[in-house]
């Protein structure tokens, strides 16, 4: 991945998390990392445990950027999310799985769309 993509990639988490941030969701964990990959950002929305992937493009032109969120992905982020928990030790009586797509235009502001229980 190059530089400036990692930078886009990074930004975009920033603004997800302060989104998410200002909606009430509390930070647990930001790119949280194992053997078998990445969380993007792990939150508390009340009693529940949210795992969050952030997916960030500078254009729509191929589509929304949650259209990146494959099945493998999906079925990777559920793996993690069950690592992550037992790896804590903390619980919760539900966990949802969102997305947060961010959109940099080269002009004009950003745009962050919040997708609850995307999966």
């Amino acid at each position: 991945m190059t530089t400036q993509r990692q930078a886009v990639g990074a930004y975009g988490e920033r603004l997800a998390a302060q989104h998410l941030q200002a909606q009430g969701l509390v930070v647990l964990d930001r790119n949280w990392r194992c053997a078998d990959g990445e969380v993007d950002l792990v939150l508390r929305d009340g009693d529940n445990i949210v795992f969050c992937e952030v997916k960030t493009r500078r254009t729509d032109l191929f589509g929304p950027p949650s259209a990146s969120v494959t099945y493998k992905k999906v079925r990777k982020l559920r793996q993690l999310a069950l690592r992550w928990l037992d790896e804590t030790g903390l619980h919760s009586h539900e966990i949802r799985f969102d997305v947060v797509e961010v959109l940099v235009p080269a002009e004009g502001a950003e745009q962050v769309t919040h997708i609850r229980s995307a999966f």
